[in-house]
């Protein structure tokens, strides 16, 4: 079969499209045909700067992939030939809390990631597709979709009527909208672009602040919810986002930190003072995941795919990430 592999530190153009025998699965195990790997910054880090992440050569990249159950190895029982299936980005986290051990199964950095034609995970270490999706669609879910619907749902407990504030246009800030909407609640976005302002407000974003125009945005949330600020924040720019955030949460609100896209220091002193509850998310269990693909199924939505690259072009949807550009998910198609 044919694997894209890091092999060195020489970023993007250094991955490797190499051969590698077909796997075969073993007891407890899936052999899946992949059909399309979508790209997380998470997946570009890793490529870009992988040896303070102790990443070993070869290493196949990517956690998220959906595609067909092409063989099961003995014992398993919970999929047959034909499924249609996602990997789970820790391979046998079922649920509860995240341990030492689980993070240390995780596809495309400590194992072997989806951007390859075949792959062996655990039986416990997928779940099926919502029937409405295509693959490319279905292969968004298991990193931006998941960790958005933990963000919110599962730890941020957000109600409908309630306000969240969304940081962005990429593939987790835009799946937080479409779950805001679904839950029927109130929406601030930011963006630089106008372009991207008009897509958020076409998807239904009740405000969108430009933060160019707007550098001190968190004065125009705290202006949009009269002087109180938003339920919950969902924070993907990381340090040099996360002190305007907390001025934008409400005292006892609450923030999902889930991105590291900005450098800089932050000053914990505001997190006290206002009581606000600082949860850091990373990703989120086989049963929330199920969880959340029954919600997607029963309401028909559809994932945000800005653009879609062959296999033999993936190194250009990498170089994609990194301009910053895209507006929801990139994907690579095999």
């Amino acid at each position: 079969m044919k694997a894209y592999e890091i092999v060195s530190d020489g970023g993007i153009d250094a991955l490797a499209l190499n051969e590698r025998p077909d796997p075969k699965p073993g007891p407890g195990e899936v052999l899946v045909r992949v059909r399309a790997s979508s790209i997380n910054y998470r997946d570009l880090s890793t490529i870009e700067d992988p040896v303070p992440r102790n990443i070993p050569y070869p290493r196949i990249p990517n956690s998220d992939g959906a595609g067909d159950v092409v063989e099961v190895g003995a014992g398993v029982t919970r999929w047959k030939t034909g499924d249609k299936v996602c990997g789970c980005f820790f391979q046998g986290w079922q649920d509860g809390d995240i341990t030492p051990e689980i993070m240390g199964r995780a596809l495309g950095g400590t194992v072997d990631g989806m951007l390859a034609e075949y792959v062996v995970l655990r039986e416990d270490g997928l779940v099926a597709m919502p029937a409405h999706l295509s693959y490319e669609e279905a292969a968004t879910l298991p990193c931006a979709a998941l960790t958005a619907w933990v963000s919110l749902v599962e730890k941020g407990k957000v109600k409908a009527g309630e306000t969240v504030l969304l940081l962005g246009t990429g593939g987790v800030s835009v799946f937080a909208l479409q779950f805001c909407k679904l839950m029927g609640v109130r929406t601030i976005c930011t963006s630089s672009s106008d372009e991207k302002i008009a897509r958020l407000k076409q998807m239904g974003a009740d405000e969108v602040i430009n933060y160019r125009t707007h550098p001190e945005w968190q004065e125009r949330v705290l202006d949009l919810t009269g002087g109180r600020g938003v339920d919950h924040t969902v924070e993907v720019g990381g340090a040099g986002t996360l002190e305007r955030s907390i001025a934008a949460t409400r005292v006892t609100g609450s923030i999902g930190l889930i991105g590291v896209l900005t450098g800089g220091t932050v000053n914990p002193v505001m997190i006290m003072r206002k009581s606000i509850r600082l949860q850091g998310i990373y990703v989120g269990s086989r049963r929330v995941f199920e969880d959340m693909n029954a919600a997607i199924s029963q309401h028909g939505l559809k994932p945000v795919i800005s653009e879609t690259y062959d296999f033999a072009d993936a190194r250009q949807a990498f170089h994609a990430m990194r301009a910053a550009g895209h507006f929801g998910k990139l994907v690579v198609r095999l």
